[in-house]
């Protein structure tokens, strides 16, 4: 975090409040388009590997009912871990 504060620092004269407010927009953009993705593929990975042993033509209900268990527990944990990551990015540039 503190190359973007460098870089947040360095930038502080020559952005107008009005670019420097979309410039942030953006990269939350962006931040919230990659953490989407990275949480997509590692539930995918990790509760297809826990949940089915034997991939098939079809699901079988005791795989469903994991994999749905799975996928939401795995929600719960990231956004857990995502509040006290963004009340830490708050602390750090006030």
């Amino acid at each position: 975090m503190s190359e973007l504060s460098s870089m947040a620092d360095s930038l502080d004269g020559k952005l107008s409040s009005s670019q420097k407010s979309q410039l942030i927009e953006q990269v939350q953009q962006e931040l919230a388009i990659a953490n989407m993705q990275e949480l997509l593929e590692k539930t995918t990975s990790k509760c297809f590997s826990k949940c089915i042993p034997k991939p098939g033509t079809s699901l079988y209900n005791s795989e469903q009912k994991c994999i749905s268990m799975c996928t939401d527990r795995y929600m719960d944990a990231w956004n857990v871990v995502g509040r006290a990551y963004s009340a830490r990015i708050q602390r750090e540039f006030r």
